[in-house]
């Protein structure tokens, strides 16, 4: 039987940083305002030419060179995203793949909103263990600079740009396997995240583009409950389902929203602040990008080993939510 090993990890972070103390000069706003109800400091902005494939390659050759692997060898390739390059087609995953200088292979978008990287890591999985891919390349990239308003105070401040990548590949080795990945969704929720303009229910139109129907809102007070409640009880799910205590787990790697949730969530599952990993503070939300430029932040800082035992847990628009459990296998 063939399992699913997740072999790597990489990320690309855009040069162009946004602080709290910038957001004070186009909004009515502060620093200590952000960061009470955030925790965000600054995030970062991609330039005005510099789109999601492009990002998404970076991150994407970084994750392919660490995982001794050629370009040749990938099969598959899935990019999460919702800014994609184009509102309908090429997809982002075909654009990446193009500029990885990837041979023909199978590539496709998902749009899972901030839980896109788990949805994906599950596809992966999937495409492997019924034995049609051996190497599998996701992608998160986001541009959400291209679908804020920044006149909305309550939203403008929270979101930043970048890309983050892995590498699943097929391994007759159990105990290097991806042990779980959980995703699901409930759509009568779609009021508290959504980007209404720009689709076949709202057409791209003058009167669209005046109301910034393009332009993503939120209902944060709703969210935020929903959100602590639903990442608690997905994960206390995980963990029960394999008898895995919440001390088991090397490295709590949650979708990077916002800290009061990160908080919330991490202490009723009762992971300290070793184990979790948190960099809302530096790159704010980035949706899909989040967690895999989360993993990638504390495995250049030299905390993530092979063999530690990593969690993830999203939730975002849709609403959908997920988790993954895995060891990160890098080959030796």
């Amino acid at each position: 039987m063939a399992y699913a090993a997740f072999r790597s990890i990489g990320a690309y972070v855009p040069s162009k940083v946004m602080t709290n103390v910038d957001f004070e000069k186009i909004i009515d706003t502060n620093d200590e305002w952000i960061t009470k109800r955030t925790g965000i400091k600054e995030r970062r902005y991609a330039e005005e030419n510099e789109n999601p494939s492009d990002m998404g390659a970076k991150a994407a050759s970084q994750a392919i060179e660490r995982a001794g692997i050629a370009k040749e060898d990938i099969d598959l390739v899935i990019c999460a995203t919702v800014t994609p390059d184009y509102l309908c087609m090429p997809s982002t995953a075909c654009l990446i793949a193009s500029k990885l200088g990837l041979p023909p292979a199978q590539a496709f978008d998902i749009s899972a909103a901030c839980t896109g990287f788990v949805y994906a890591t599950s596809i992966a999985k999937a495409f492997i263990e019924a034995g049609m891919k051996k190497n599998v390349l996701i992608v998160g990239a986001e541009k959400y600079t291209s679908i804020l308003d920044f006149t909305d105070r309550t939203t403008c401040f929270i979101f930043g740009d970048g890309a983050g990548a892995a590498i699943i590949s097929a391994t007759d080795k159990k105990e290097e396997a991806i042990i779980d990945v959980n995703c699901s969704s409930d759509g009568n929720y779609d009021d508290l995240i959504k980007t209404p303009g720009g689709g076949s229910k709202h057409p791209c139109s003058q009167e669209v583009l005046d109301a910034k129907m393009a332009c993503i809102q939120m209902k944060g007070n709703e969210t935020f409950k929903l959100a602590v409640k639903t990442l608690t009880s997905d994960v206390e799910d995980m963990l029960e389902k394999h008898n895995i205590q919440s001390e088991d787990i090397n490295h709590f790697i949650p979708h990077q929203a916002n800290y009061r949730i990160i908080s919330a969530v991490g202490k009723a599952l009762g992971f300290n602040e070793d184990q979790t990993v948190v960099t809302v503070d530096k790159y704010g939300n980035t949706s899909a990008a989040s967690i895999p430029m989360a993993m990638n932040y504390a495995y250049e800082q030299g905390k993530i080993k092979a063999g530690d035992k990593i969690l993830f847990d999203a939730f975002g628009g849709g609403l959908t939510w997920g988790s993954a459990l895995f060891p990160f296998s890098p080959k030796k």
